[in-house]
């Protein structure tokens, strides 16, 4: 199977959406935003749903065939080069938020429900978001990082059962059609009227499902990649369909977004690498590679932040906030090249020595399929 180049424009969106994150965290601080943008930037929780989706995306045609072909021989590397994505990064930024607690403690300023104790070790696995807790704690983002761990170990379950390359092209659209009818089925039945409520409960059910959605998206991309004019403004149809019912209240959100987000990540995949395509310039392309440090990194960062420079954490002067969004994308830089990729690189070269024949779609995402993830929120 030959290598195919990376999709410049996912690894772009994946920035933004990691930014978008940033700026739902911040926007109720801002002093003097005006309303259309808090409820916009209100919605930012959602990046989290591409980045599950994006993520199946990846995986699938990074490790799907290998995993087929490998059986249980490649389930350990697959696993260990998982781990070597996430793990490290997320450590890092445990340790500075303990760091943190004990400063607050010190000073008698902490609050024992931001950071548990008690909690720690199922923080130090990524366990936090597996129903073992009823809360949000320490670095808040690293929930959704947790239930990556959990789509990555049934992973090779799925890669074993299904082969969505010999399922006709019509199952796969029922497939992806289930899983996110499932998703929202559970959601309602549970009282959820939007995709970021009681995120510990639902947190990792909607990550396992959209991502696994997410894998049969890049069996359409890979039927269609030849002949993307016809498939992608039909998916572009689609996506409109779905935002247009949940701008409406036509349609739920915990039904029509993650429906309008595979329609769109199918779009993304088969305009990539057109002429003009202004999300692959070099600066975004560049967000997207940096997006998982801008993920786990910004929300303490702004903990700290507010506590060194804020006079009221309830408006903050948009001089103040610009100072953090810089300090946020120079973190961003710092804990990428610093942290992130030296550590990915140690633990993967843990390894047994590497095959003489590279991987298939190693180059996909984010200059490296394995680098890839909510990662990237």
């Amino acid at each position: 199977m030959k290598d195919h180049a990376e999709l410049r424009a996912l690894t772009s969106v994946r920035g933004i959406a990691a930014w978008f994150v940033v700026l739902y965290h911040i926007r109720l601080s801002v002093a003097g935003l005006p309303a259309s943008w808090v409820a916009l930037f209100a919605k930012g929780y959602l990046a989290v749903d591409f980045f599950f989706l994006l993520s199946g995306f990846v995986i699938w045609l990074t490790w799907g065939e290998r995993l087929r072909e490998g059986r249980w021989r490649a389930v350990p590397p697959f696993l260990q080069k998982r781990v070597a994505r996430i793990w490290p990064l997320h450590l890092f930024m445990l340790g500075c938020a303990v760091g943190l607690a004990l400063l607050l403690a010190a000073t008698g300023r902490q609050n024992p429900t931001d950071y548990p104790f008690d909690q720690l070790p199922l923080h130090v696995f990524l366990l936090q978001n597996w129903g073992f807790t009823d809360q949000l704690a320490w670095n808040d983002p690293s929930w959704s990082i947790s239930t990556e761990l959990g789509a990555y170990l049934l992973f090779p379950l799925l890669a074993f059962a299904i082969d969505w390359r010999r399922v006709p092209t019509w199952a796969v659209l029922a497939a992806i059609a289930a899983l996110l009818i499932l998703l929202h089925a559970l959601m309602a039945d549970g009282g959820a009227l939007n995709l970021g409520h009681d995120i510990a409960r639902f947190g990792l059910r909607r990550c396992v499902l959209e991502f696994a959605s997410g894998t049969a998206v890049a069996a359409l991309w890979l039927r269609w990649r030849d002949r993307p004019a016809v498939p992608a403004w039909s998916a572009a149809g689609v996506a409109a369909l779905f935002l247009a019912g949940w701008a409406s209240d036509a349609m739920s959100e915990t039904l029509a977004i993650p429906a309008a987000f595979a329609a769109i990540l199918l779009v993304l995949a088969l305009t990539s690498g057109k002429r003009g395509n202004l999300l692959e310039i070099a600066p975004l392309h560049y967000l997207g590679e940096i997006s998982y440090a801008t993920y786990l990194g910004h929300f303490l960062l702004f903990v700290v932040f507010k506590l060194a420079l804020v006079d009221d954490p309830r408006a903050i002067h948009p001089a103040l906030i610009t100072l953090y969004l810089v300090m946020v994308l120079a973190s961003s830089i710092a804990l990428y090249h610093l942290i992130e990729r030296p550590a990915q690189k140690w633990m993967n070269g843990l390894r047994q020595p590497r095959r003489k024949n590279p991987p298939p779609y190693a180059a996909l995402v984010g200059g490296s399929a394995e680098r890839s993830g909510p990662d990237r929120r």
